[in-house]
């Protein structure tokens, strides 16, 4: 059986995330703003939890449809099968949104699917009590425009919590946003990174492990591990190929710096977790000494707004890495920062720049030559 599936992603990370389900053999691949939307069995949502390295979460879109009162939007609940889906204990939390609509009150629409799904249940299985004491199936609606979207949550905790990073500095960068700006990149097994103000690691990390062609999902589980319709076979086959693919004699090299020795630690510590500690190096330094080599890219995402609390020293930190940069011409720099007057803290304009949010900082990818 084939699945309308939707991956929700930051805006600026579509394309790259869509790559990523091209490459399992999802289909019918649209990509919109914040979303990309594919077609594909059990074995496509396995696939896609493991090894999307952009998108927040994988979704299954059970139905659509028009929602301009309460009576609508329970009706067409209602009409979803959820006995085919759901034991009948199992804990269903319903979270969702409403965007200019006339059901404009998110509680009162999720108590009304809430609603909905206990009376099918109660229906389908028979019974007269749902105790919720099973396993958990998250249940998620979208209001748009009166439109509703229902949808169960495949991947559990976002698909940027990969599990290796079980600490990080101050506002660090999302592991998913990481992997879309080593895309931007064009990382290769060959590749050779630094990062100067490398925090927890996250930058470098995300590109070993792309140029390694290790699987982000790898390490950790899903919620529809435990959904009837994604055997468990179809889980340990997916892993079994993943682990097949890794790309074990990569001779990518990452190197961060950072002043901080408790981040270089972390860094490290992270980078072994991962398990990309063989291709990535963490030294403490400080960035007025950062000297890369020609031949190598530097992916940076340095302190502003609240990982450093001063705007002007943010900038000085700017114009330093620009001089550091003339100094030693590199093949590719690609900075993220949410600074307005980045380009001119850094001494000159980007060849390109792509706008992209870390959380819901916006941000610009500067990326230099």
């Amino acid at each position: 059986m084939e699945y309308d599936l939707i991956a929700p992603c930051y805006f600026g990370t579509e394309r790259a995330a869509a790559f990523d389900f091209g490459r399992i053999g999802a289909q019918d691949i649209a990509v919109t703003d914040g979303r990309v939307a594919f077609r594909g069995g059990a074995d496509v949502i396995a696939a896609a939890n493991l090894w999307s390295r952009c998108a927040e979460r994988v979704l299954v879109l059970l139905k659509t449809f028009p929602a301009n009162t309460f009576d609508e939007l329970f009706d067409g609940v209602s009409a979803i099968p959820w006995e085919d889906l759901m034991p009948a204990n199992a804990a269903f939390p319903v979270k969702g949104s409403s965007l200019s609509s006339t059901l404009s009150s998110v509680p009162a629409c999720q108590s009304i699917v809430k609603k909905a799904v206990v009376e099918r249940l109660r229906r389908g299985h028979g019974v007269q009590t749902l105790p919720e004491d099973g396993a958990l199936y998250k249940l998620r609606f979208s209001i748009r425009k009166n439109v509703a979207e229902i949808m169960l949550d495949t991947s559990g905790d976002g698909l940027h919590k990969r599990g290796y990073r079980k600490n990080s500095m101050e506002a660090p960068i999302k592991e998913t946003l990481a992997a879309a700006i080593a895309d931007l990149g064009r990382i290769y097994p060959d590749t050779q990174a630094q990062d100067p103000f490398c925090g927890s690691g996250t930058m470098l990390i995300e590109a070993a492990m792309k140029a390694m062609n290790l699987a982000p999902g790898l390490r950790r589980r899903f919620l529809a591990e435990h959904y009837a319709f994604v055997p468990a076979a179809v889980w340990k086959q997916q892993r079994e190929k993943a682990l097949d693919e890794v790309r074990r004699d990569a001779a990518f090299e990452g190197i961060g710096f950072d002043i901080d020795s408790a981040a270089v630690a972390l860094a490290a510590a992270n980078a072994k977790l991962a398990g990309v500690d063989g291709h990535c190096r963490f030294f403490t330094a400080d960035v007025q000494k950062f000297a890369p080599a020609p031949g190598v890219k530097v992916f940076t995402n340095p302190p502003y707004g609240e990982r450093l609390g001063d705007a002007d020293a943010a900038a000085r930190l700017a114009g330093v890495l620009g001089r550091r940069l003339a100094e030693c011409p590199v093949r590719g720099a690609y900075i993220i920062t949410a600074d307005a007057d980045f380009e001119r803290h850094f001494g000159r304009p980007a060849k390109r720049r792509r706008k992209l949010y870390n959380g819901m900082i916006p941000c610009q990818v500067y990326m230099y030559f």
